[in-house]
């Protein structure tokens, strides 16, 4: 099944509209920023931006995304999100750990406490941004959580709630199998860059940016990054990942960023940043070869895509 060409088409038009700076101040997102009300501010550890990276916008980041639950239009989840109930949202923790139980958003800021992380962002579509993200590392949730000896793995599988989700509602006719599902290996949920979000640009997330928590693993293709998680299983066994049971061809386990191994539809050597209308170089790892390609050593990674 081809997934993507649909995607990459809509993405070089809305780039277009991006990059005239069309959503500025008119934008329905801005006019949902300024409805919103104070108490979504959140207090957390400014990132120093050691890299110096510039930020996208705002209006750029929630205009512009990828949330198959609501429609494979980047732009539809903004307004077909707004009715999402994210609060209270109990998130269910279970599998190879000490505990099995379930624990409320706000229960978790209260416990980890929430740091700005300043990230590249990159998706195998093709297109970029750097977002600041607010929230937690993993490793703070899995200390916590205490994984045995046999979780080798952890998954993350987002809400799965037809009424809520229009996609979902499709049934055997939507875009895509749901619920969502991610993984990652154990080491690389460890690692101190991967990040649990609750918030950007200083406030909760938006609804179609996934809130109220979604995962955040910089070095990876976005579609890694899952929205809206549900479910957090500390497992034995590799999950199998929503792309990579789509079109195994395309779509791996790891989807690690790397501009030497394309897509086999098309290159993935450079990226089209956000508001930008020329190209720029994609860095391996996305930038963070330094902190991560050790996880990796001796992989041959054109077959661990």
């Amino acid at each position: 099944m081809n997934i993507t060409p649909e995607a990459l088409f809509n993405a070089r038009r809305h780039f277009l509209k991006l990059g005239a700076g069309a959503l500025v101040s008119s934008s329905a997102i801005s006019q949902l920023l300024a409805e919103l009300p104070k108490d979504l501010s959140l207090k957390y550890i400014p990132d120093s931006n050691p890299q110096n990276l510039t930020l996208n916008t705002l209006e750029q980041a929630s205009n512009y995304v990828n949330f198959y639950e609501f429609s494979t239009d980047k732009e539809a989840p903004v307004k077909l999100s707004q009715k999402m109930k994210i609060s209270p949202w109990n998130v269910g923790f279970f599998g190879e750990i000490k505990t099995e139980q379930m624990l409320e958003v706000d229960d978790l800021i209260a416990k980890f406490g929430l740091e700005e992380r300043i990230y590249r962002f990159r998706c195998v579509e093709g297109w970029s941004m750097v977002v600041p993200w607010i929230g937690f590392p993993l490793y703070k949730l899995l200390d916590y959580l205490e994984p045995n000896s046999k979780a080798k793995y952890v998954k993350f599988t987002t809400r799965h709630d037809p009424a809520m989700f229009p996609d979902q509602a499709k049934g055997i006719f939507a875009s895509i199998k749901h619920p969502y599902v991610e993984g990652l290996r154990m080491d690389e949920a460890r690692h101190p860059l991967t990040f649990i979000a609750v918030g950007m640009y200083g406030k909760r997330l938006l609804p179609q940016n996934g809130a109220p928590i979604r995962l955040v693993v910089p070095w990876k293709y976005g579609f890694k990054s899952i929205k809206s998680i549900d479910l957090i299983e500390c497992v034995e066994k590799e999950p199998l990942n929503t792309w990579q049971e789509q079109n195994p061809k395309e779509y791996g386990f790891y989807a690690n960023v790397n501009p030497s191994v394309d897509h086999p539809r098309w290159s993935q050597a450079k990226e089209r940043l956000l508001g930008k209308l020329t190209k720029q170089a994609t860095l391996p790892f996305n930038g963070y070869e330094k902190e991560v390609a050790g996880l990796y050593a001796g992989m041959d990674l054109r077959k661990f895509f």
